[in-house]
């Protein structure tokens, strides 16, 4: 599985100066304010960035301005380093800096450390402000482009896409997905009857989740079974899904309880139900891409289904760079402090600290993690 090593962000809000591990599972825990939105957000920016839409992006945001720490810098710079297997690691590097109304990128780099002899590791792209150098595959050095740049995007996001080592740094920076709390109101997309079509996710709005449902059983019936094996077990009455048809080209899903003698509709399901549904969908899905963001996924879950949301997450953690955001300490009984991210502040600053640093042994001889962390032993209480 491709991931992502480390990354070090200075100057995005509360994110003044974080130089962090990444895992595969990494459950940010912490008070509003701490930095966990911010984290998601650094990772979602970057990955529009990749995509080719970060003007797009800062301009939503308000503009540069907006999202630099507020007082204390003028350039924001993101750092991450992925690894590639059976060589060394790569390290892209971004800075921005405000300019007029706009911004500019000062700075952009893409290397990698081939030969440790080497004083210098090997440069895919090197960007200085308006001079952009890639390394030509025919050259064999670093050139200016042959084509109309722009400047206001990246220079990964406009690499040639027979450059192998930036393109696939490129898109799995770009296939960052951020989910949030679902709405599951009366007329939302996850209610409504939705297109038979190979889809393979559920959809960040679950606009998808009975397209996916209906495809994984027919594409990869273990599959299929298995999420319906987790709903059995966490809703002893559930027997089964089964999709109806509403028009040509169009399903809907029903949900058959064993009380009931007539089948549930998908907008008939309580919000708690459709939300963890779309929850093991979307986990047990094979279509996860390279880092996944989950923002509060326990939100409408009663307590007692927070151990299979674990479970799902790790098994989901072995596809995917699974990032988690989450103020339940509920959850947090169910992990272990190696999957568990301390969320604090110090003086306005984020500070994030991995909650296996902490000599938490004697602890855990007497009390669960949860509590540990309510009796504030670790931080992230304020």
């Amino acid at each position: 599985m491709t991931r992502f090593e480390n990354i070090s962000v200075k100057g995005f809000r509360r994110l003044q100066h974080l130089e962090l591990e990444m895992r595969n599972l990494n459950v940010m825990i912490g008070a509003n304010g701490a930095g966990k939105t911010s984290f998601l957000d650094v990772l979602s920016t970057l990955a529009a960035s990749a995509n080719g839409k970060l003007n797009d992006t800062l301009r939503l945001k308000g503009g540069l301005n907006e999202i630099l720490t507020r007082g204390k810098t003028r350039e924001l710079e993101i750092s991450v380093s992925m690894q590639v297997p059976e060589k060394p690691p790569l390290k892209y590097s971004l800075t921005l800096s405000p300019k007029n109304l706009s911004y500019e990128i000062d700075k952009e780099t893409l290397t990698q450390q081939s030969n440790p002899n080497e004083p210098e590791p090997f440069k895919y792209i090197e960007s200085n402000g308006l001079d952009i150098k890639y390394f030509s595959q025919e050259e064999r050095r670093l050139l200016r482009p042959n084509w109309n740049h722009n400047y206001f995007e990246t220079s990964l996001s406009q690499v040639p896409k027979m450059y192998r080592e930036p393109e696939s740094l490129r898109r799995s920076l770009a296939a960052c997905t951020y989910y949030g709390a679902l709405d599951v109101s009366e007329k939302s997309p996850i209610r409504l009857p939705q297109a038979m079509r190979p889809a393979l996710l559920p959809g960040a709005s679950g606009e998808d989740l009975v397209s996916c449902l209906y495809n994984l059983r027919e594409t990869d019936r273990d599959r299929f079974e298995m999420v319906e094996d987790i709903m059995r077990t966490a809703f002893p009455d559930f027997e089964r899904l089964n999709f109806p048809p509403v028009a040509a080209g169009t399903i809907s899903m029903t949900w058959t309880d064993k009380n009931f003698s007539q089948p549930i509709y998908v907008h008939e399901l309580s919000e708690g139900t459709l939300r963890f549904l779309w929850l093991v969908t979307l986990l047990q899905s094979q279509g996860l891409t390279t880092i996944t963001l989950l923002d509060e996924p326990e939100i409408s879950l009663h307590p007692e289904l927070f151990r299979y949301l674990v479970y799902l997450m790790r098994e989901a953690s072995k596809h995917t760079q699974l990032i988690v955001a989450t103020h339940s300490d509920r959850l947090i009984r169910c992990l272990e402090p190696y999957e568990v991210l301390v969320c604090d502040l110090e003086e306005g600053e984020a500070i994030m600290t991995w909650a296996d640093t902490f000599n938490l042994d004697k602890w855990l001889e007497d009390y669960s993690l949860d509590q540990i962390w309510a009796m504030n032993v670790i931080g992230g209480r304020s």
